[in-house]
């Protein structure tokens, strides 16, 4: 299935982890294992922002995927199910 992450980072937590290098080695990892098909950076209401759109054929896999995020950065994610336009007009036409 197709989602879409968004990991928020607190900005104390994320100062510590570029200080002490874990950041762009967390980041790294969370990539390395959802491998996104687009993945954007930015900095969303002072903080530090990834969106990423990558398929999960498991659930199983939030957990490995996530939680380093999770516990080495004390990051906030908000996981979204997504869709193309194809994929919304195949929907449109299984309406009937």
């Amino acid at each position: 299935m197709r989602m879409m992450v968004t990991i928020r980072v607190p900005v104390e937590a994320g100062n510590r982890a570029i200080k002490d290098g874990s950041l762009p080695r967390i980041i790294q990892q969370v990539t390395e294992r959802i491998r996104p098909e687009s993945a954007y950076f930015f900095v969303e209401a002072g903080r530090r922002t990834m969106r990423a759109v990558f398929d999960l054929d498991q659930t199983h896999q939030m957990v490995p995927s996530f939680e380093p995020a999770l516990l080495g950065l004390e990051a906030e994610i908000e996981l979204i199910p997504v869709m193309t336009a194809e994929e919304l007009a195949t929907g449109f036409k299984a309406l009937g």
